[in-house]
């Protein structure tokens, strides 16, 4: 007898231990399910990064769910949608077609959702006497076909053109905005890597000439009109302004939980203000 119940009392002890191991395992598993859902990766764009980032701090401290924002360049956040190593991909340009069609061998199914508008601005030193310019002229520029201001009413100076790094969706951009397919920029154009290392160079380069996003500009550069039209809210919301765009970002699949929080947030007013902070233009 005494035999019989000490044998119950070590099997119930055993089963005892495996339930409280399972709940163990199941908790440290239901715990790291929740951390990854606790958690938005964004890579892409900086013209995008600063409406990214605001709506991070925002969302972070409104929801608790923790946002990443990269700015590695457009064509890198869409390779890392493509590689399922972020959640959203902001984009300063449509997704390519050669973009689209490596996605979907991948099994991933890039969904478009527009944040903002933008202005693509032609910027100069602010000491340069040029105030306008038409869209000739700056893809003359940019072609080398105009070498020193002085061909466009500015002062005897040999222009310094400055463009984007290949990988940068403005830079795609302002080749279909401005360039056209059939029209190549110089080889001597400088290259900058983004939109802030951009401004900083003509900035401090009183012959330079570049294009920046329209939440970039400040009192460090003068943005010039480019067809007679200068970029505003209004100019980029009605299409007057001649270079204006769409910015994107990209989920994989419809998005659902807190992404699609965070992707509607364009729509609601608080992110409409954040947007209009930033110095962009609200689509919605």
């Amino acid at each position: 007898m005494l035999f019989l119940t000490n044998l119950i009392l070590i099997t119930t002890m055993k089963l005892f231990k495996k339930i409280l191991l399972s709940a163990t395992v199941f908790g440290v598993m239901a715990s790291g399910t929740a951390q990854a859902a606790n958690k938005i990766v964004i890579d892409g764009s900086t013209t995008v990064g600063p409406i990214a980032k605001a709506f991070a701090d925002y969302f972070t401290k409104t929801t608790g769910v923790q946002v990443t924002v990269s700015e590695s360049g457009s064509g890198n956040g869409a390779k890392s949608l493509i590689n399922k190593t972020c959640d959203i991909a902001t984009m300063s340009r449509p997704m390519k077609d050669k973009e689209l069609d490596a996605a979907r061998s991948k099994g991933v199914n890039p969904v478009e959702h527009i944040v903002a508008l933008d202005g693509l601005c032609i910027v100069v030193h602010p000491s340069n006497r040029v105030n306008a310019l038409t869209k000739a002229q700056i893809r003359g520029i940019y072609m080398g076909r105009y070498t020193n201001w002085s061909e466009v009413g500015g002062p005897n100076s040999a222009i310094v053109m400055i463009q984007r790094e290949s990988n940068s969706g403005t830079a795609d951009s302002f080749k279909e905005l401005v360039m056209g397919k059939e029209n190549p920029i110089s080889k001597r154009a400088e290259t900058q890597s983004s939109n802030g290392a951009i401004k900083s160079r003509v900035a401090s380069t009183p012959a330079a000439i570049s294009y920046i996003g329209l939440g970039f500009v400040d009192a460090s550069v003068k943005a010039v009109l480019v067809d007679g039209v200068e970029a505003d809210v209004k100019t980029v919301k009605n299409n007057t302004y001649p270079i204006h765009r769409p910015l994107f970002m990209y989920t994989n699949g419809e998005p659902t939980g807190a992404v699609k929080q965070f992707i509607d947030l364009p729509k609601t007013a608080q992110g409409k203000s954040i947007i209009t902070e930033t110095g962009f233009v609200n689509y919605y």
